[in-house]
């Protein structure tokens, strides 16, 4: 479920070891400004894969989130996606990114770590043992009957939680696919029409793509509402929840996302979202999405 991830230098690094969609490291550079696949009914597939799991560079952890989680490439552009889920234990260590970390952010919750996105212009905290990923890493997740694995949703700069949460081999193919606990990124609106709409279809979008799917009856919807950050920043914020998947695999779960999308000073629909895995022990508490939502700022001021 978890498709993949795109790192800047073009490494590979899968939930399920399989080509990213856009094609062999080296190849033209897609922009992650793409719209978001609207949510239509769902085709039926032959197997389900493997929740979330690192792809090289970027779909170990939320580079790029698809249905079957692979990932790599670095996105060159606007826009970003991502995700993963559950299972065996495993943690890597913080990755740090000139261009993000040493932009003159600072963290708004002390001992924090500040998350730079220069594409979108977005900035937001994380916990100190989030790892962070570089601004041309993006994660997506791919419906698993598209064998060209087109992004349904992803974001890109991701912070990653336990990118190593649970390890599979869901695909038998002798290569290990990595899962990640949790992550957050933000990316750029291409298609979206409102705020409203973009947080609503972000969230559904992740957790149908990266845990229910060919289910989408399983994933619960909620409404935007309006929302308003610690910096000031007005705009929509959705969730989505699922309940009752059926695990095929030891790093199958549930899954919920948070999305708030605004527009920023230029009058373009940006969003920031949060994906992780739900109703395990690891799970992130919602007490602490929320104070990493309430973070969210304009990179800069």
């Amino acid at each position: 479920m978890w498709p993949g991830q795109q790192h800047p230098e073009g490494g590979q690094h899968p939930h399920h070891p399989q080509p990213g969609p856009y094609g062999p490291p080296g190849g033209p550079q897609q922009s992650w400004n793409m719209p978001t696949q609207p949510a239509g009914p769902a085709v039926p597939v032959p197997e389900r894969r493997g929740t979330a799991t690192v792809v090289a560079v970027v779909a170990a952890a939320v580079v790029v989130v698809a249905a079957a989680v692979t990932g790599y490439l670095v996105l060159g552009g606007d826009g970003d996606e991502s995700a993963r889920p559950p299972a065996s234990t495993g943690s890597s260590a913080p990755v740090t990114d000139g261009a993000r970390t040493d932009a003159g952010e600072q963290p708004t919750v002390p001992g924090w770590r500040t998350v730079t996105n220069p594409r979108t212009g977005i900035a937001f905290d994380v916990p100190p043992e989030w790892g962070l990923r570089p601004a041309s890493w993006s994660t997506y997740v791919a419906d698993d009957s598209d064998p060209e694995e087109i992004p349904l949703v992803g974001f890109s700069a991701p912070a990653m939680l336990e990118e190593k949460w649970c390890v599979s081999d869901a695909d038998l193919d002798g290569s290990p696919d990595e899962t990640w606990l949790a992550a957050a990124g933000s990316r750029a609106e291409g298609g979206a029409r409102t705020p409203q709409e973009a947080a609503r279809d972000n969230a559904s979008l992740w957790v149908y793509g990266g845990y229910t799917q060919p289910d989408r009856a399983k994933v619960t919807k909620g409404e935007a509402e309006p929302y308003t950050t610690a910096s000031g920043i007005t705009g929509s914020v959705a969730t989505a929840s699922s309940m009752g998947v059926e695990p095929e695999g030891k790093c199958d779960t549930d899954g919920k996302a948070t999305a708030f999308a605004f527009k920023n000073p230029k009058g373009d629909i940006v969003s920031w979202t949060f994906v992780g895995a739900k109703g395990v022990r690891e799970e992130v508490p919602d007490t602490t999405v929320h104070k990493v939502l309430s973070t969210v700022r304009l990179a800069g001021g």
